[in-house]
């Protein structure tokens, strides 16, 4: 296609540009579809037309793309830049599609079996002009402006009404080599690689703009009407001796209480404003993994996600994302406590449906809600919620609720026929507005009610938030994760649908843990994060800043060399731009003397930071635990630290979700990388370099608090093994009180008594506390732990258990 030189072409492009704001998918072409700059590249669009082709343009131009408009030169034989699979539409009548668009592709095949070297990419691009998915009810409106295959005039229309929300969409490169050597380069070739190109393009427009939203109140009809909600209305009437109608206008209050009401309108005014907002609070959203399940949704997935709860910043992020990432808003499963005016009708136009906190013992409502629930997979409404149950306040991962992962498998054994996937979400932040909440939260401070005023502080409070960050985590199918845990699932379902599986509860609990530990695999580590877990770990919360860049440095490189999984992101740059952000951010103190500087953290901000150290302790407590054997332990080898490593690995991945496969393998890497950073030497055991010794001592200072509470568990387990499980978490959090007290720590989760909950659950499971006690493995992991600690914590440990075990 050759540029457009006449006077009213350039016009229209003109007016166009005035008019169009185009949003790329995704935004760096190159990098996450992996094209490849040294072939020649060929665009497939569905339809042709001219506004189409000049959004592509500029969008080409911006992305340094080949223009669609410059012809492509295979030696001395011009190719079509563009192959569109239909003509463009006539104001009146049909349209008259030819052979033409069928000859280029036969052409382009025939190249590629005359020239063996050629190898052009075909690389679809669709194009939206707004993303209304359509009602069952459509208005006028709906049919002028949204039409898939407009007239001229009507796309006109569109570009004046729509122009602000047009999506250009790139899609993985086909290499036409591969088509030329595999099915040759006939006309039959030819048309089924056009028929592949439509499939792609409806499945697309889908991912886009997602299904018909039904209408509100006939889908209330239509769910009354199942079978199984029929069953629960009697049942409710027979219980609670009401007549059938009464029990059925209660099962309709709950529809109107729960249901989402979805406003295609009021997504698109929202997403200007939260464009607004993150360009005021953020300095960039680091997104990675997004193709995958973009991919996911185009290959028909019903899609889950399950992401951390940070924030009630998260629903509106991961909403906006998803938005900017080409794929459709999920429906949300948000609190009740969030449905207050004016806040809860808007959140429920955007998407969100409420769940009480709840509702075990009502019927009636687990009924109404399940097949609600069921209604949103069966027309293929992805879906969102927060396994934890409510926000972390410490900043680790809370104890998954099981609830909603449960009535998302029981609605896979009752015969959802997509494939329904759990896409893990890690959400973190530079800055999380509710962190000083958090910490008077945990000191016994009532949590506030939510209302208008809260939101209104908040926005009040908006300032420089650094950076965000969504990691999209390794996905889990249910169909598959089923077939894995229990391999005969659907003859046990079929032979008995309304039995409860006795394999139902052990399932859903090792899916929910399997959800947290991926959500972890994906975290995102950045300047904030990193710099508090270093100084948490350090003397006065402070160290010379050529020391915390060089630590920042190692422990980058730590990060970058051993990777924690392929789904964890680490932030570009080095130590001494790490300190800088952290200081931009006020995150981080700076005083200087003759000496040089020296960068702290604020004692007003200490305990807050623990919560960022927390979002990303994970990934480095392994190392840290390697770093305190090296230098606590007077003669060590790779053999004793392996063991020492697997003694607590159990422990630290119950509290951690934790999922190193080979530890092992991994622990023998670190001291690897430990050797070649010269750091330690190896020679008839492991010893460390005098120069190296703070390093390493900053290092293991990471875990010493974990190590503590370790500690201070079977310590008291060895001194009185037949110790019950509610005594060793009480008795176990009163005596981290007193060493809190006497050695100054300040960890919310040192004193948090969920987590020791959490410990002596994983104790029961490894057998530590049962009739059988198994008194010298609990002796030997106490000693080991004792060796870690330093020798006054051990002292008051050690003192405190014998004073208890004597009264």
């Amino acid at each position: 296609m050759s540029k457009p030189d006449s006077f009213w072409l350039k016009s229209l492009r003109w007016i166009q540009n005035k008019l169009v704001h185009t949003i790329v998918v995704p935004q760096h072409p190159f990098e996450d579809l992996n094209l490849d700059p040294s072939r020649p590249l060929i665009y497939v669009m569905k339809t042709k037309s001219i506004s189409d082709i000049a959004a592509l343009s500029e969008i080409t131009d911006r992305l340094n793309l080949p223009s669609p408009y410059e012809p492509l030169k295979v030696g001395s034989i011009d190719c079509p830049r563009i192959v569109c699979l239909q003509g463009s539409k006539p104001l009146f009548g049909q349209r008259n599609d030819s052979e033409y668009y069928l000859n280029d592709f036969t052409h382009l095949l025939k190249l590629h079996q005359q020239q063996q070297d050629l190898d052009m990419q075909l690389v679809p691009v669709s194009l939206y002009w707004g993303r209304t998915p359509g009602k069952e009810d459509d208005t006028m409106k709906a049919a002028v402006l949204e039409r898939e295959s407009p007239s001229w005039l009507r796309k006109c229309l569109m570009i004046l009404f729509l122009g602000r929300h047009n999506f250009v969409q790139f899609s993985n490169a086909m290499s036409l080599r591969y088509m030329s050597d595999n099915h040759g380069s006939d006309k039959r070739i030819a048309q089924k690689l056009a028929r592949v190109a439509r499939v792609h393009f409806r499945r697309q427009r889908k991912v886009m703009t997602g299904p018909v939203l039904p209408n509100r109140q006939n889908l209330f009809h239509a769910l009354l009407k199942s079978e199984s909600m029929q069953k629960a209305i009697q049942e409710e009437a027979q219980s609670k001796k009401i007549s059938e109608a009464k029990a059925r206008e209660t099962a309709m209050e709950y529809l109107d209480e729960i249901a989402a009401d979805y406003s295609d309108s009021l997504v698109r005014i929202a997403e200007r404003f939260l464009t607004w907002l993150w360009n005021k609070l953020y300095k960039g959203i680091n997104i990675k993994g997004a193709e995958q399940i973009r991919q996911l949704h185009h290959d028909g997935h019903e899609i889950v996600y399950v992401p951390c709860h940070r924030s009630h910043m998260d629903y509106l992020l991961l909403s906006y994302i998803l938005y900017y990432q080409g794929m459709v808003p999920p429906h949300i499963a948000a609190g009740i406590n969030l449905n207050f005016w004016p806040a809860g009708p808007m959140f429920r136009r955007g998407g969100a449906f409420f769940i009480r906190r709840s509702f075990r013992g009502n019927k009636l409502y687990t009924a109404v809600f399940r097949e609600y629930l069921d209604q949103l997979f069966t027309k293929g409404y992805s879906v969102e919620y927060f396994t934890e149950g409510g926000r972390s306040r410490t900043g680790r991962l809370l104890a998954p609720k099981t609830g909603m992962i449960a009535m998302t498998l029981n609605s896979v054994l009752r015969g959802v026929e997509r494939p329904v996937t759990l896409v893990p979400v890690y959400l973190g932040y530079d800055h999380v507005m509710e962190v000083a909440t958090y910490h008077k939260e945990l000191s016994g401070k009532k949590k506030q009610k939510e209302s208008v005023w809260q939101v209104f502080g908040a926005i009040r409070k908006l300032g420089n938030f650094g950076q965000g960050y969504v990691n999209f985590g390794e996905p889990i199918t249910l169909h598959n994760y089923l077939s894995e845990q229990v391999p005969d699932w659907r003859e046990e379902i079929a032979q008995d649908p309304e039995q409860k599986p006795s394999w139902l509860t052990p399932v859903v609990n090792t899916l929910a843990n399997r959800v947290m530990t991926r959500i972890n695999d994906a975290a995102a580590v950045s300047s904030v994060t990193l710099t508090s877990l270093v100084l948490l770990a350090s003397e006065q919360n402070a160290l010379e800043r050529s020391q915390l860049e060089k630590q920042l440095d190692f422990y980058l490189s730590l990060l970058k060399e051993l990777p924690y999984t392929q789904f964890a992101s680490v932030v570009e740059g080095d130590g001494a731009k790490l300190v800088s952000q952290g200081l931009e951010l006020k995150k981080l103190r700076l005083d200087s003397d003759p000496l040089g500087d020296i960068i702290s953290i604020d004692e007003s901000i200490a305990v807050a930071m623990t919560y960022y150290r927390n979002n990303i302790i994970h990934l480095m407590v392994i190392p840290s635990l390697v770093a305190s054997c090296l230098t606590q332990l007077e003669h060590c080898n790779r053999k004793e630290i392996i063991s020492t490593v697997e003694d607590f690995y159990p422990l630290l991945k119950a509290e951690l979700f934790m999922s190193i496969q080979d530890l092992p393998g991994y622990v023998s890497n670190l001291l690897d990388l430990f050797i070649k950073q010269s750091l330690i030497t190896e020679s008839n055991g492991l010893s460390v370099k005098p120069d190296s010794l703070n390093q390493l001592l900053l290092l293991a200072g990471t875990i010493s608090e974990t190590m503590h509470r370790y500690a201070i568990i079977f310590n008291i387990m060895a001194s009185r093994p037949n110790i019950e499980r509610a005594s060793l978490e009480s008795d176990s959090h009163q005596l981290a009180q007193r060493l809190g007290a006497l050695h100054g720590i300040t960890a919310p989760e040192f004193y948090d008594k969920k987590l020791y909950g959490t410990l002596s659950v994983k104790l029961k499971e490894l057998g530590y506390l049962s009739d059988n006690v198994k008194l010298d493995e609990i002796e030997r992991i106490r000693d080991r732990a004792n060796q870690l600690l330093r020798s006054s914590v051990k002292q008051t440990i050690v003192d405190s258990v014998n004073t208890e075990s004597h009264t």
